[in-house]
This record gives C-alpha cells, sequence and structure tokens, in this order.
C-alpha cells in the first residue's frame, strides 16, 4: 500500500517538474518586442482577407463578424431583430394551428372549439387562417433577411474598418468672397498628397 502512494506521489512531482520546466522554456518578450508587434486593429487592417473572414464568421454565427471586428456592442442589435423575428414566426404559427384546428373540428361536426362564441362562422376562421399564414412567412422573410443584414453588415464594416483615412487624403469646403464682384462663392477644396 506504501509504495502505490509513493508511486503517485512521484508521479505527480514529474508532472509538476515537466510544467514548470515548460513554463520556463517559453520565450520571455521585452517591451521593445511587445511595442513592435501590430496591434489588433492594425493587423485586421492589414489582412486583406479581413472582409470576407468577417462574413464567413457572421455567417456560421450571427453577430460573430461583429466580435471579430471588435465591434461587439452591435451583438445585441442583431440577435434582437433575429429574435423578434422568431418569435413572431413562431407566435402566428401558434396561431394558425389553432385556428386550423377550429376549423377542423368545425367541419367534422364538433361545435366545442375555442371560437365558438367569438367566431360563429367558418368563413371568418379562414380569414383568421390566411391573417397568421401571411404574417407567418413575412416574419420568416425578416428571419432570412435580418440574417444577410448581419452577413453585409460585418463585410462592409471590415471595409470600412480598411478604408483609408489620413491627412493626406482631405476634403474641405470653403466659402469666399469675391472681392471684384462683390458676390459669395462657396467651393470644394480636394487634396490629395502623394
Amino acid at each position: 500500500m506504501q509504495l502505490e502512494i509513493n508511486s503517485t506521489v512521484s508521479l505527480k512531482n514529474i508532472f509538476w517538474s515537466f510544467g514548470l520546466g515548460l513554463l520556463l522554456s517559453t520565450p520571455v518578450w521585452s517591451q521593445t518586442q511587445l511595442d513592435s508587434l501590430m496591434t489588433r486593429k492594425q493587423r485586421l487592417i492589414a489582412d486583406p482577407l479581413t472582409p470576407a473572414k468577417a462574413a464567413f464568421y457572421s455567417a456560421i454565427m450571427p453577430g460573430l463578424g461583429q466580435v471579430y471586428l471588435g465591434k461587439a456592442w452591435k451583438l445585441p442589435f442583431v440577435y434582437g431583430a433575429i429574435g423578434a423575428s422568431v418569435y413572431y414566426y413562431v407566435f402566428n404559427g401558434d396561431e394558425l394551428q389553432r385556428y386550423r384546428t377550429a376549423y377542423k373540428r368545425r367541419i367534422a361536426g364538433y361545435t366545442d372549439d375555442e371560437f365558438i362564441e367569438l367566431i360563429p362562422e367558418n368563413e371568418k376562421l379562414l380569414e383568421g387562417m390566411r391573417f397568421h399564414q401571411r404574417y407567418r412567412d413575412i416574419s420568416f422573410i425578416f428571419i432570412v433577411g435580418t440574417y444577410m443584414l448581419n452577413i453585409i453588415e460585418a463585410n462592409v464594416s471590415a471595409h470600412l474598418l480598411q478604408f483609408n483615412v489620413n491627412d493626406q487624403l482631405s476634403i474641405k469646403p470653403h466659402y469666399k468672397l469675391d472681392q471684384f464682384t462683390q458676390q459669395n462663392t462657396l467651393g470644394l477644396t480636394i487634396n490629395l498628397k502623394f
């Protein structure tokens, strides 16, 4: 019994020693090396595949492209839009089933459905079914639309992240009074510096 405990303890010591050796063998970065590394945003700007990656990530999981770009604040809007669309799709689908069940029971000769007091005519049940079917289908279009909008937004946001905005490219509107004709002139100056 004593021999087994010692072998277990020595095995733990070997694993701890191996882990400590692995930890100590990792390279240690100096401050100058850390400063020379590009920031995450600079890497995203420099990578030409950033828009494609952002769109792909958003296609895999809605909102993931926005998180990849560092714009996680957009995540509640993405899930709010998709979630609301799914909610209305399910709600209208359930209402459609309630109207359909009541209509089928009335056609079969039963008069004990939940709408008998409120909607006595069968034609009105059919109108209710069409109403909820139409809004269920519109909700599905909104689900697909918000999903596609999520992908497009991630792609466009990545492209705008890479858009070059610096002092060498500027547009400045100006207002000038012409001294000879005493008329006001508006102008637009475009400066390109190479």
